[in-house]
């Protein structure tokens, strides 16, 4: 596996990469077996270390977590154990998932674009409506399952998860819903 092991404005010294890449060693083949690439990030917010972590499976999924402490080791073991939590909870999914696919899950390519937010702005207002991109990026979009996708938004954290759905090849969402259930949006069904 290859690691990624950096601070953000602090210095990480070898004792700390050395633990970090024993422990997510140990946590990664215990479920997982097959990750790829690790990144660990360290930063501090006032008082509190910072630890993000994001580890890209074999299979295509990507698990990240963060903790926070007053001291490095301790940010570093609660991402740790939010990351073993995940995936423990996602052991049989995983193994299933890993069963049933015979291939490493496919990407193609898209573009990702950040609109300027108008709030609170007292600009007068443009001649054009369109709004002014300040960012524009390629991301990956992921071909996926729809149960997959579901079980790698969970595990990436995040609330919505836009993929290629394997079944019809359309382009599918999957997101949380304010009350807690997960939604999504098929539109070669509609």
């Amino acid at each position: 596996m290859r690691y990624q092991i950096s601070g953000k404005q602090i210095d990480i010294g070898d004792a700390l990469q050395t633990h970090v890449k024993s422990e997510l060693d140990e946590v990664v083949s215990k479920y997982a077996q097959r990750a790829t690439e690790a990144l660990v990030v360290f930063s501090r917010m006032a008082h509190e270390f910072v630890c993000e972590s994001t580890v890209h499976l074999s299979t295509g999924l990507t698990v990240s977590a963060s903790g926070r402490a007053t001291e490095v080791y301790a940010a570093f073991e609660g991402c740790r154990e939010k990351m073993d939590k995940q995936l423990r909870r996602y052991k049989r999914r995983l193994r299933d998932h890993h069963d049933r696919r015979e291939e490493p899950v496919e990407f193609g390519g898209g573009s990702a674009y950040i609109l300027a937010s108008t709030e609170g702005s007292d600009a007068p207002e443009p001649d054009s409506l369109q709004p002014m991109i300040i960012a524009e990026m390629e991301t990956r979009i992921p071909a996926l399952s729809v149960g997959e996708a579901v079980m790698q938004m969970e595990l990436a954290g995040a609330n919505v998860l836009v993929f290629r759905n394997e079944k019809n090849s359309g382009v599918n969402v999957v997101y949380r819903r304010d009350d807690g259930n997960i939604g999504w949006i098929d539109p070669a069904n509609t």
